[in-house]
């Protein structure tokens, strides 16, 4: 066998033709089953949620539901993507499969809202590893010049969850109960599972037993803790100023310090700061921190703000979402084909950013007679914005680093976007609240706030029954208090647009390479030593040679430019 040919094989690589094009079907289909699971779930319980904690008498527990699975799928995120790179990702993959179903039988079965938290956090540790683990599956099977078309349907499958999530929710609530919101799990992790052990061919480790960095897991769990929990906290259970915020404060600082310290002396850390010597890493990683702010900023509080000004109810309000995920589903595809076909990148993520910015502003111009049509076509401009730019970022990260990496440096990535979740989430919700209690305490007449059961007890049916004057005040206050929100993200995201700005166009790789392959290998009953870094970069180049003369055309194009 030629050291070219066994370079493809110990690459992961497959004959050309249909035999390789179908495998890659295959793999990704079981792989969109896969996030599907991840995604429905961030979003299928929150229409449940106010059945699920009355029939589970647990009303003050309720935001836990949420944060335990945040949490949890957090932690893992970085873990899931070392483990990933050091044993081999195929294993852990089916592991964070049956850690996703084992969470949906334990809140499937839930007779209290302690189970049905355990659940949820159980359903994160699993959760956490399947979109890392999905992106970097593709990383392992698809060169980075092929692979926008692909991460380019992921997107899609994200969006498309954002909605069906609680419309979903909502009908299992209403009609055979919010339990199959656990159940669905089953069958569908069944299904990936299968798909995996059937399909995934992946390179194994051949490395000897890995160094697993239980030091940095742990200082990165505990300020990873310290900071969701600070986020969730901050500004509504407990005041910014308060013991218990000031403590998190000082725990997340303190455990960050800590856990760069142990990262410098690790043998194998579980987030190399060697990362963060790569430009594009930190140029796309910091942009999609203040994505993360902006896209979970503006839509943790859209639907209320739409059932409380146009009326809709919780169902009405996730279809007038539908705008922004169809924009997004649409643009997120036809984004990566376009990657695809040119090579080229590095103005989507930028273009897609101002867009961001220009649906910001016009959210801040929000008034209460704004007709809903026009308010749906802001929403869908978002939504292009979003589609241009967050598959590509981690496409950017994954072509900047060798397939030995690459989950490491997508994890790592996706994680910094989740915090960026998080403190959008904690930001606009505080801002929103105070403000909001703010003009409620000035505009609202004498016996107004009697009527309406209290500012704290204002819900979308009891603003719609109330008397003209008292809802008129609520519904102005409720778009008074948001929509400057919007405005004052804009800055944050012009931010990310000139960091974009200064981000290394590199040529996408065409072959999948691999930095360090083992001494031997056995092929067909013999021995032949495989290839080193340097002799597997050749030979990359001599199969970059090798493609059909379209391809080199093409490439030829791309690298002269």
């Amino acid at each position: 066998m030629s050291q070219t040919a066994l370079h493809q094989e110990t690459a992961g690589a497959m004959p050309d033709g249909a035999p390789k094009k179908k495998a890659i079907l295959l793999v990704f289909a079981g792989l969109m089953v896969t996030m599907l699971l991840a995604s429905l779930d961030q979003t299928i319980f929150s229409t449940a949620l106010p059945t699920i904690v009355g029939e589970l008498n647990g009303v003050e527990h309720m935001l836990w539901v949420t944060t335990a699975y945040i949490l949890a799928s957090t932690i893992m995120m970085p873990v899931y993507g070392k483990l990933g790179d050091l044993m081999g990702r195929k294993g852990l993959f089916i592991i964070a499969i049956g850690l996703f179903m084992a969470g949906s039988v334990v809140g499937g079965l839930a007779g209290d809202m302690g189970w049905l938290i355990v659940g949820r956090a159980v359903q994160g540790l699993g959760g956490g590893g399947l979109m890392i683990l999905s992106n970097a599956i593709i990383a392992d099977v698809v060169p980075a010049r092929e692979r926008g078309k692909y991460m380019g349907i992921m997107g899609g499958v994200f969006a498309l969850s954002s909605v069906a999530g609680p419309l979903l929710g909502g009908w299992f609530t209403e009609s055979i109960g919010w339990r199959w919101a656990f159940w669905m799990n089953i069958p569908l992790g069944i299904l990936a599972i299968a798909s995996a052990v059937a399909f995934l061919r992946l390179p194994k480790n051949t490395a000897g037993k890995p160094r697993i960095d239980v030091a940095g897991m742990g200082l990165l769990a505990i300020a990873s803790t310290c900071l969701v929990l600070l986020t969730t906290w901050g500004g509504t259970t407990y005041a910014w100023d308060s013991p218990v915020i000031v403590s998190l404060v000082v725990g997340t600082v303190a455990a960050g310090i800590a856990f760069v310290f142990v990262e410098k002396a690790a043998a194998e850390p579980i987030m190399p700061l060697a990362l963060f010597k790569d430009r594009n890493f930190n140029l796309t990683t910091i942009a999609g921190l203040i994505i993360g702010i902006a896209m979970f900023g503006a839509l943790a509080y859209l639907p209320t703000y739409l059932q409380m000004v146009t009326g809709a109810n919780a169902t009405e309000a996730g279809f007038l979402m539908i705008p922004m995920m169809a924009a997004l589903l649409i643009t997120s595809i036809v984004s990566g084909q376009l990657v695809s076909r040119t090579g080229r990148y590095k103005w989507l993520p930028i273009a897609g950013t101002v867009i961001v910015g220009v649906a910001l502003v016009l959210l801040s111009t929000m008034t209460p007679t704004l007709p809903v049509w026009v308010l749906c076509s802001y929403l869908a401009v978002m939504g292009i914005g979003l589609g241009m730019s967050m598959q590509i970022l981690i496409l950017i990260v994954q072509n900047a680093f060798p397939v030995s990496q690459v989950g490491t440096a997508t994890a790592a990535n996706n994680y910094f976007r989740q915090i960026g979740a998080s403190l959008g989430s904690a930001i606009v919700g505080s801002l929103f609240a105070s403000r909001l209690t703010e003009l409620l305490t000035e505009r609202m007449p004498a016996g107004g706030q009697a009527a309406g059961g209290g500012t704290n007890s204002l819900t979308p049916a009891i603003v719609k029954s109330l008397p003209a004057p008292i809802r008129d005040v609520i519904v102005g206050s409720y778009n008074d208090a948001l929509t400057p929100v919007f405005l004052y993200m804009v800055p944050l995201l012009l931010v990310a647009v000139v960091l974009l700005c200064f981000v290394k166009e590199k040529p996408l790789a065409t072959t999948i390479e691999r930095d360090v392959v083992a001494t031997t290998a056995q092929i067909d009953g013999s021995t032949h030593p495989t290839l080193d870094a340097e002799a597997a970069s050749q030979q990359a180049v001599a199969s970059d040679t090798a493609q059909p003369a379209e391809d080199d055309e093409l490439d030829g194009t791309l690298l002269r430019s």
